[in-house]
């Protein structure tokens, strides 16, 4: 456990961003939608300069957490935004090896739990509505920009939205990504082995032509400057035109690890070279898996997993003769701190 903590700190003393800090606060609010049934669970970890004793923040049985002062007040400074989304039936715990690491160097970080694909809700009729997911985001925005008290005031211009798996695809969309249901579907009938494929036939977001205009529509949030995609999923069902016209530069992270549900080449890579080459960047990491983008497992959280679902513990597998996950996931927080730093000191564009 030394050893881990010891990578953890490692991570934060050498990312390059603005500022380090040594404490940072988490704060855990809900976010009422009485109209569209939809309250979100809403976490932003921030820079802080409190001298509380920090807690373990999303620590399981199976994951490893991060230390963090709850309700801590923030530091004095503006600050640019990072926001996360995770992937299908994951939950904001899953990148708060990121969310910490970029809070220490200087980020706002917030995250929320998307109704019906976390593993807190799997409501089907909120899954359906998958064009809510981009909306989620824009309301994790909006709390954060009316809370400077809690969590620290927000940099003009320097929003990004960070997005593993479907995460990914949300993040694009919010950038002005255009998902058309016709495409995919054709995509899927040649590459059905995609577990894109499999997951949108389970959520069924374009059952009705109301759901299929929402989905197809556009979700963009003007606001959002820079994005970063961690071995998304369902992108190709994404639309050539609005890729080439994407108005946000995009770091694009593949696993390289082989994969047939979700290789990188028809994918992350696949994505890339569909994006502005001036304002993309591709990064294939050679030992990680689909699961290095989540928090590191403790001993013996693969024989647990397995014990209660047998196949759950590719969770806690990385790539064949791969390093630790530790040592892979400070080389994912290096990029995404350093493709930050480079686009808000541009101003974002």
């Amino acid at each position: 456990m030394k050893t881990v903590l010891g990578l953890l700190l490692l991570v934060c003393l050498d990312l390059p961003a603005f500022a380090a800090y040594q404490t940072i606060g988490f704060k855990a609010s809900r976010l009422p939608d009485e109209q569209n049934q939809r309250p979100l669970e809403l976490v932003v970890w921030y820079p802080s300069t409190s001298t509380a004793t920090p807690q373990l923040i999303a620590d399981t049985s199976v994951f490893i957490g991060d230390l963090a002062v709850r309700d801590a007040p923030p530091a004095a400074g503006v600050y640019p935004l990072v926001v996360l989304s995770h992937g299908f039936r994951g939950n904001w715990e899953n990148q708060s090896w990121l969310a910490s690491a970029l809070a220490h160097q200087g980020y706002i970080v917030a995250a929320v739990n998307h109704p019906g694909t976390t593993t807190r809700d799997r409501s089907p009729e909120a899954a359906a509505q998958l064009w809510q997911r981009p909306l989620d985001l824009h309301r994790a925005i909006d709390a954060v920009q009316a809370r400077p008290d809690q969590f620290g005031q927000l940099a003009k211009g320097q929003i990004a939205v960070v997005g593993h798996s479907l995460g990914g695809w949300t993040a694009l969309e919010t950038a002005g990504a255009r998902f058309d249901p016709e495409r995919f579907a054709q995509d899927c009938a040649i590459h059905p082995q995609l577990s894109s494929c499999s997951v949108y036939q389970q959520i069924n977001p374009d059952s009705d032509p109301a759901s299929r205009a929402r989905l197809s529509g556009d979700l963009r949030d003007s606001r959002v400057t820079a994005i970063v995609t961690l071995d998304l999923g369902l992108s190709r069902g994404l639309t050539d035109e609005s890729l080439a016209a994407l108005p946000v530069p995009t770091l694009v992270i593949a696993a390289g690890a082989p994969s047939q549900d979700l290789p990188a080449q028809l994918e992350s890579a696949d994505l890339a070279k569909r994006l502005p080459s001036a304002t993309r960047r591709y990064v294939e990491i050679e030992d990680a898996s689909h699961f290095s983008f989540l928090s590191m497992c403790k001993p013996g959280a693969m024989a647990l997993l397995e014990d209660d679902a047998p196949g759950d513990g590719v969770i806690c597998r990385d790539g064949d003769n791969a390093r630790s996950r530790a040592l892979i996931q400070m080389q994912i927080a290096s990029l995404v701190s350093a493709f930050l730093q480079q686009q808000f000191a541009k101003g974002g564009r």
